[in-house]
């Protein structure tokens, strides 16, 4: 079946989703409380990068010390199972990474139930060709640009990556994809990787929330891991011992090692390690947490040194 047009039109959001936002959000709040955000990271917020209002809003954080260079490129996409997040949350982790010496473009986009598939994903891309347009302003080195992502976000930045390297599945998108950015690598979260029931999807009302119904399981478009070629980007996978998404983390790097792309997998914490939960990364109290960062960005700079 050819991908089919859906809506974006906005939908009532129940009260499930409304209680779970307002859930995890205290959670989030209480995982950052008593950060403070780094003095030595240059900070360029609320640029807009699409017609979408706050939803197409973006930051880029750069190291004060490197103010002037063209610097590599870290995107988040950040998590939160479609229906919930934002970049303010994902702010200090975003930081965190751009104290390594990278530009991070951290972004909005919207959400579902208000909106579907493939509305996380054209915004995306509507950042990539954001990142072209302004790359001389905010000095990005789009030859160097690499995507981070966790739980929902690290799905979309998997399905994003297979769109970009596969020109055939490429065609089902409206996209235009700029030319002038080089997606070296990605890092994949906490994440699940397929839309359909099967390997690794879940069948669920958030998963519904997002594709809108089951008649999108037929939609060529969700049908991802058929498509993804061995000019997948070089992919760092990894989860947490207490990760609810543990058993997703394996498969999925064994799939692309059977593909012939670049793997680095890794399930992190012992059982001492009651911290090592889902996206236990973006906590930034966790040694735990700052460890597996510094090997998310060892990984990206292996890849720059070997061109």
């Amino acid at each position: 079946m050819a991908g089919k047009k859906v809506s974006d039109k906005k939908t009532k959001v129940p009260q499930r989703v409304k209680m779970m936002r307002k859930m995890w959000a205290m959670g989030d709040a209480q995982r950052d409380a008593g950060l403070q955000e780094p003095e030595d990271v240059e900070k360029f917020r609320n640029l807009s990068y699409g017609p979408f209002g706050e939803a197409n809003l973006l930051d880029v954080y750069r190291p004060v010390k490197q103010a002037g260079k063209m610097l590599p490129v870290i995107v988040n996409v950040h998590g939160g199972g479609y229906f919930y997040g934002d970049k303010e949350l994902y702010r200090f982790y975003a930081m965190h990474l751009a104290q390594f010496g990278f530009a991070v473009v951290n972004f909005n986009y919207r959400l579902a139930p208000e909106h579907k598939f493939p509305a996380p994903l054209e915004d995306t891309m509507a950042v990539f060709t954001w990142i072209a347009e302004h790359a001389k302003e905010y000095g990005l080195d789009t030859k160097h640009v690499f995507m981070v992502g966790d739980s929902a976000g690290a799905q979309l930045t998997s399905q994003f990556a297979c769109i970009w390297t596969n020109k055939a599945y490429a065609k089902l998108f409206s996209f235009t994809i700029p030319n002038s950015i080089r997606l070296c690598g990605v890092s994949l979260a906490c994440g699940m990787y397929e839309l359909r029931p099967g390997l690794t999807a879940p069948n669920n009302d958030m998963m519904m929330d997002y594709l809108g119904d089951m008649s999108m399981a037929q939609d060529d478009r969700t049908e991802i891991l058929s498509n993804i070629t061995k000019d997948f980007p070089p992919a760092y996978v990894f989860s947490a011992v207490y990760d609810s998404l543990k058993a997703e983390c394996r498969p999925f790097a064994a799939f692309l090692r059977k593909k012939g792309i670049m793997v680095s997998s890794r399930i992190y914490g012992r059982k001492e390690d009651t911290g090592a939960v889902h996206v236990f990364h973006v906590n930034l109290k966790l040694p735990i947490g700052q460890r597996c960062n510094r090997d998310q960005i060892a990984f990206f700079r292996k890849l720059i040194k070997q061109g």
